[in-house]
């Protein structure tokens, strides 16, 4: 979060009802529902047919692991330590953390677009990921900014928000989840120069593109080591999707005061687009009645180490970190109203394990495509499991029938996570569809072993 200006265990989600679902999305989508912060959703009664039944089948938002959130940070730790201790703009431990989150979306299937801008005399960069499918014309955006101040790593301002979104990201892809709204999702530069990087891209959007944008959520410190519980206020609709999540876990939520234009919702919410988010708190000092309410010390700030040295992987609560991550999901799916009906077409896959030699020759995996009429798809799914102890030592290549080759994951020493377990999609257009499909595995470096459990192709 950008300076101020001078002055586990799992939880229980209590599921709405179908008529309480129905009648949040109407007031998501009709701007007349949310004339004022009083302002009621509408019945569930007045709610069109159509819409009610999209809303009764609309797939639950999954629990996000809050192990998978944490090894995000991590690694952006150790990206830090090895890049003179901060990850800020024009450093190199920005540009190795913005090419860390995007190397797990480009396995995971979107399409992600590195933008780039200059500040203070230093390359600045943006990345943008677009999940595939869902109406272009009306957009769910969410977004964190990735840089952190030149003097500590920002693990949690702001690496915290950012594995958040990249992990609900990923959730999506492993769902295979199919928005009727697109799903956008954005990762900024030089948030703490103030707002830079959110700035340049919102202003680079034509007021066309703007306008397609129906939400955009922000996600600034969201693992506070002695957290409150706040809700961005701007839209009362989208303010109610957040406290509404967190009663049904029990936990009363506060509007949040101290964020304001100081987040890179700002840029959004100037160009007339309706903003919301999440916040557990920087440097305001924790009341009694918060601590009551929440824990922690009162008395102390929510976040000691804000802006400082010590904003390291131990500078987070767990609690608040799993539960501020699962909103965050439970916001993309229900806003966009995705489901997670299986992809329409023909599977063909191999289910035999296929040892992967440690440091050592590729091995490849065939499946046999036939019945099909002229060429693969432009989007061709293929669905990836394996097992690993050390996915970074791993090279995936798809091997089509004429010996054309698409590479779906580069071995990278910063990619310290177990297994392989992933859709990559593929334009595969150009190659005819039938004949001897193999996925090609290499495993690159030393004292890490696995084996290939299973793949498939999804025409």
């Amino acid at each position: 979060m950008t300076e101020r200006a001078p002055r586990r265990s799992r939880l229980r989600r209590t599921v709405l009802s179908t008529g309480a679902v129905v009648a949040l999305a109407a007031a998501l989508i009709s701007p007349a529902a949310v004339a004022g912060p009083a302002a009621a959703a509408p019945a569930a009664e007045a709610v069109s047919a159509a819409t009610a039944a999209t809303a009764a089948t609309a797939a639950a938002a999954p629990d996000i692991p809050v192990a998978n959130v944490k090894a995000h940070l991590a690694q952006l730790q150790s990206i830090a330590t090895a890049n003179g201790g901060n990850r800020a703009h024009g450093r190199s431990g920005y540009k190795a953390s913005i090419d860390y989150v995007k190397g797990k979306l480009d396995a995971a299937g979107y399409t992600t677009t590195l933008l780039t801008f200059s500040y203070n005399g230093s390359t600045g960069y943006n990345l943008v990921a677009d999940w595939p499918g869902g109406d272009t014309s009306h957009v769910v955006m969410a977004g964190a900014h990735l840089d952190s101040v030149t003097g500590g790593p920002g693990i949690n301002d702001n690496g915290s928000g950012s594995a958040g979104v990249l992990e609900t990201a990923l959730a999506v892809s492993r769902a295979g989840l199919k928005p009727a709204k697109h799903l956008r999702f954005g990762w900024w530069g030089a948030e703490e120069y103030g707002m830079v990087g959110s700035k340049n891209y919102v202003n680079s959007l034509s007021s066309a593109d703007r306008s397609k944008i129906d939400s955009y959520l922000n996600f600034d410190m969201i693992g506070s080591p002695n957290p409150g519980y706040f809700t961005y206020r701007y839209d009362s609709a989208l303010d109610a999707l957040f406290r509404d999540y967190f009663a049904g876990l029990g936990i009363a939520t506060e509007q949040d005061f101290e964020g304001d234009g100081r987040s890179d919702h700002a840029p959004f919410q100037n160009a007339g687009i309706r903003v919301g988010g999440l916040f557990s708190g920087a440097d305001y000092t924790k009341t009694s009645a918060q601590a009551a309410k929440w824990g922690g010390t009162a008395g102390q700030a929510f976040d000691r180490c804000y802006h400082s040295s010590c904003d390291t992987s131990a500078n987070i609560n767990d609690t608040a970190l799993d539960r501020m991550s699962d909103a965050i999901a439970y916001a993309i799916w229900t806003l966009s109203a995705g489901d997670t009906t299986p992809p329409s077409g023909t599977v063909f896959e191999n289910t035999a394990d296929v040892q992967i030699p440690d440091n050592g020759p590729a091995v490849t995996s065939s499946v046999t495509v036939t019945g099909r009429t002229g060429n693969a798809s432009s989007a061709l799914q293929v669905g990836v499991d394996i097992k690993h102890t050390w996915r970074g030592d791993l090279v995936i290549d798809l091997v089509a029938p004429n010996g054309t080759s698409f590479r779906l994951k580069n071995s990278s020493g910063s990619d310290s996570a177990d297994n392989v377990q992933a859709t990559y999609t593929v334009n595969a257009s150009a190659v005819p569809a039938n004949g001897t499909w193999k996925l090609k595995v290499q495993d690159v470096a030393s004292q890490d072993t696995g084996y290939i459990d299973s793949w498939k192709l999804t025409f």
